[in-house]
C-alpha cells in the first residue's frame, strides 16, 4: 500500500498567506516563503500554494512568489490559481512548480484539461475543485466558492478524469475552516469512483481527523492550513500518531 500523504497548503493573497472559514473572514497567517521552508523541514510530503484571487482578480499567479517558495523547499510542490493556457502552466513548471492545479478555468473551458495532460502528461494535472452541498448534491462553485454553476460534483470531476486530470483535490466549502472533519462520505464515494489519486481538503481539527480521512474517506492524501499555519498541530506529531494507527505514513 502506498504511504499516505500530508500536505500543507498554503493560500496566498496580496502576498501573503491567509486562512478563513468556509472561504470567508481571511486571517493572515505568515509568510508563505517561511511557512513552506518550516513544513519542508518538518516532514510534508507535499507542498500546494494557491494564489485565491487570481482568477477573481482576472489575472494571472504570482509566479515570482512560487519561484521564491520552490527554492526554499526540496518536496514537490503543486501551484494553482488564475491558469487558463498552457503557457500559463509552462510559467509556474518553469517557476520551480513539479505539478499545476486548475479549477475554474478548466470548468468554463473543459479542453484546457486534455491541452495540459497532452503536453505535460497527466501526473501533471491537478484538478481542483471547490463544492457545496445542496438539496440536489453536491455542487461546484467557481472563483474561491463565489459562483454557483449548478454542476454536479461527481459528473465533472468524472468527466476531468476523462480528459487527463491526474489527481482530484477535493475541497468541501461546508467543512472548510470549520475544524470538524472532513467531508469523508463524498470522499469515500469519489475513491471508488474514480481511480486516481484523491486529496482531502476542508475539514482538519485534530489527529483524529486525519485518520478518519484515510480510513473512512478512502483518501491518498490529506491536506491542511490553518491548524499547521498556528501552530495547532505539527506535521512529525501528526505523522507519528497515523503511523500508530496502522496506517502507512512517511516518517523522518
Amino acid at each position: 500500500m502506498l504511504c499516505k500523504r500530508i500536505i500543507p497548503c498554503l493560500d496566498v493573497m496580496n502576498g501573503r498567506t491567509v486562512k478563513g472559514v468556509k472561504f470567508l473572514d481571511l486571517k493572515d497567517a505568515g509568510d508563505p516563503v517561511e511557512l513552506a521552508a518550516r513544513y519542508a523541514i518538518e516532514g510534508a510530503d507535499e507542498l500546494v500554494f494557491l494564489d485565491i484571487t487570481a482568477t477573481h482578480e482576472k489575472r494571472k499567479t504570482l509566479a515570482e512568489l512560487a519561484s521564491k517558495v520552490a527554492q526554499a523547499i526540496n518536496i514537490p510542490f503543486t501551484v494553482g490559481g488564475g491558469i487558463s493556457s498552457v503557457d500559463d502552466a509552462l510559467t509556474l513548471l518553469y517557476a520551480g512548480a513539479d505539478k499545476v492545479s486548475i479549477n475554474s478555468a478548466a470548468v468554463r473551458r473543459p479542453a484546457l484539461i486534455n491541452e495540459l495532460a497532452a503536453r505535460f502528461g497527466c501526473q501533471c494535472v491537478v484538478l481542483a475543485v471547490d463544492a457545496r452541498q445542496t438539496e440536489k448534491g453536491w455542487e461546484v462553485y467557481l472563483n474561491g466558492g463565489r459562483i454557483p454553476t449548478g454542476i454536479d460534483l461527481f459528473e465533472w470531476v468524472g468527466e476531468a478524469v476523462d480528459r487527463g486530470a491526474g489527481e482530484i483535490l477535493f475541497t468541501s466549502m461546508d467543512h472548510d475552516g470549520t475544524k470538524g472533519g472532513f467531508a469523508n462520505e463524498a470522499l469515500a464515494e469519489m475513491s471508488q469512483r474514480f481511480h486516481v489519486p484523491l486529496i482531502a481538503s476542508g475539514g482538519a481539527g485534530t489527529k483524529e481527523h486525519f485518520v478518519d480521512v484515510f480510513k473512512i474517506g478512502k483518501a491518498d492524501a490529506a491536506l491542511a492550513a490553518g491548524i499547521f499555519h498556528f501552530g495547532e498541530l505539527s506535521i512529525p506529531e501528526l505523522k507519528q500518531y497515523i503511523y500508530n494507527q496502522k496506517i502507512p505514513v512517511r516518517i523522518l
